[in-house]
């Protein structure tokens, strides 16, 4: 393990030792600042297309943002795990929808489209834990975004990349590896902010 790697396990623990401590109350609340926040980036408000992703346990809250963008007519596809821990993806067609899947995830129900559906998005909200003053985004470790994002990268692709975060997540530096790709915002329940 080098020391990146290292530094990334450690503030791993450190952040969701944080996160175990958030009432359901603030989740709640936290949600709904989030998808008023995220909902003025331009990147979002104005796609057609967004990849997303059901938040589960404790991570900021996407169920309020992804019913809105769905009311306002975007087509948002959420993920669904595949056995080796790439993503492949189905069109969020509302809770209802939403089924229970490993590792405690809700995934939808519908067709599946495959891997390469995200290279069609204007926005992908990306799960983390940490962003720093560079963009550099810190997962969960598990690389289902890893290939994510080097699909994107191998395609061309090039839609924003935002991730939810708490306030508390936005730190001086995130340990990076050369997989890491930096994202083009952050949305906290203070605001989004953008990185160049």
């Amino acid at each position: 393990m080098n020391d990146e790697t290292s530094g990334k396990a450690s503030l791993r623990r450190e952040l969701l030792a944080v996160r175990a401590l958030l009432t359901s109350q603030s989740i709640e609340e936290t949600a709904a600042a989030l998808a008023s926040s995220a909902l003025e980036l331009p990147e979002l408000a104005d796609a057609r297309t967004v990849a997303a992703y059901v938040s589960v346990g404790r991570e900021p809250g996407t169920r309020a943002l992804i019913d809105t963008l769905r009311e306002r007519g975007v087509r948002v596809l959420l993920p669904v795990l595949l056995p080796d821990n790439d993503l492949d993806w189905a069109v969020y067609e509302g809770p209802e929808h939403l089924a229970r899947a490993g590792r405690g995830l809700r995934e939808p129900d519908g067709v599946r489209l495959g891997p390469g559906a995200v290279l069609g998005a204007d926005a992908v909200l990306l799960p983390g834990l940490a962003v720093d003053g560079r963009g550099m985004r810190l997962g969960r470790g598990g690389g289902s975004y890893d290939r994510v994002l080097a699909r994107l990268a191998a395609a061309g692709a090039r839609p924003a990349l935002v991730v939810l975060l708490y306030g508390n997540e936005v730190v001086a530096r995130v340990p990076e590896e050369p997989h890491d790709h930096p994202v083009d915002a952050v949305v906290t329940p203070a605001g989004a902010r953008r990185f160049t």
